[in-house]
């Protein structure tokens, strides 16, 4: 086997070059890859009202639904956290006096700080909260600025997605040659229904986690469930950490404005149950097999989408493995990729050596 270094460097170089332009023009790409999803799942909707609306009614009616959905939502969102507000306050106040009261006891038996006073500790405290309060509240009217200018210029590029999709489509044709026109087009069509399940699937199971997540933080008595169970469930679209992040919020809110042990302990038990149902039951049935990325390629992309567009990049690096390794799996010289990336051979693998699963053991069983 003879290795050219010369394919080798072109390849690295290209896989730079792609790199160095996410980074530089991330303020472009990310509401450009955000605007392509949507357009791939509002696309049979679109598709269904363009007899009745034409093309461009169609789009504007299929837009101004969902920007109406996202309005209601954030409405309601910020009416929830407007109302925690003055829980939130006496929740600062709780943990700067816990903390207060960990340096003291530590203090007390290491004396590393020398002689202070609780008082004076938790006086400074506050005021340095104060002073980087001003600071935070300018940089999130900032990045709220931000994020309505990232939805807008989502929406607009999701308008001309959907009215210039033939076109498109139409000029993608062109790179591929006669004899192979209808397997490119198959790809395409491959590409757009890997975005639409994946987007749609998620979709319905951050709804169907958020019902789960609000009705057990209700029944257990926390305050607010409703924000608390939805924040969960949005976060956990971020794969691996998301949901470990939006479990710990209400598990310590409930630790510090709860007087009993047992609250935080519920909660933390309710977010393992559901979180271990929808891991084995309900995120194969919903999701399915649209993203099918192998355990390495989900973490390789989640850490390469971090360091290049943040948490943007955490949330669609995973879809566009998906895609990236249906279009591996559409060219011979790429094929090995697609199985570095893809999930099947693994899975193959482990039913050889492993026989059936006891799913299908049971369901024989009972003569299924």
């Amino acid at each position: 086997m003879q290795l050219s270094f010369r394919h080798l460097f072109f390849t690295l170089a290209f896989a730079v070059l792609v790199i160095t332009i996410m980074v530089i023009a991330k303020s472009i790409l990310i509401p450009l890859s955000l605007a392509l999803l949507l357009s791939f799942i509002l696309h049979p909707l679109h598709k269904r009202l363009q007899k009745k609306f034409g093309n461009i009614g169609a789009a504007f009616t299929v837009l101004l639904g969902f920007f109406l959905l996202i309005l209601g939502v954030l409405t309601f969102f910020s009416a929830e956290i407007l109302s925690l507000s003055d829980q939130l306050t006496d929740f600062g106040d709780k943990l700067m006096t816990i903390f207060t009261d960990s340096v003291v006891f530590v203090n007390e038996n290491l004396s590393f700080l020398g002689n202070f006073e609780k008082d004076k500790l938790l006086e400074d405290g506050k005021s340095w909260i104060k002073e980087g309060a001003a600071g935070l509240l300018g940089k999130t009217f900032s990045n709220t600025a931000s994020f309505l200018t990232g939805i807008f210029t989502m929406i607009i590029y999701t308008f001309l997605f959907l009215i210039y999709k033939k076109s498109l489509v139409s000029a993608f044709k062109q790179f591929a040659s006669e004899e192979n026109e209808n397997q490119y087009l198959k790809m395409l069509k491959k590409i757009q229904l890997v975005g639409q399940k994946y987007l749609s699937g998620m979709l319905t199971l951050i709804l169907i986690l958020g019902l789960a997540n609000s009705t057990g933080l209700w029944i257990i008595g926390l305050d607010n469930p409703i924000l608390f169970g939805f924040l969960a469930a949005t976060l956990s679209i971020i794969p691996y950490i998301g949901t470990t992040i939006g479990a710990s919020i209400p598990v310590l809110y409930a630790f510090i404005s709860k007087d009993e042990l047992w609250v935080p302990l519920a909660v933390a038990g309710m977010f393992w149950l559901i979180q271990v149902i929808e891991s084995n039951f309900l995120s194969p049935k919903i999701v399915g097999n649209s993203v099918n990325v192998n355990a390495f390629a989900a973490i390789l992309s989640l850490i390469v989408g971090a360091s290049v567009w943040g948490v943007a990049g955490m949330v669609l690096f995973l879809p566009f493995a998906a895609m990236l390794k249906v279009i591996c799996e559409s060219y011979i010289p790429l094929q090995p990729l697609a199985l570095l990336i893809g999930d099947d051979h693994f899975n193959n693998k482990q039913k050889s050596e492993n026989g059936p699963s006891w799913f299908t053991k049971i369901k024989k069983s009972l003569g299924g």
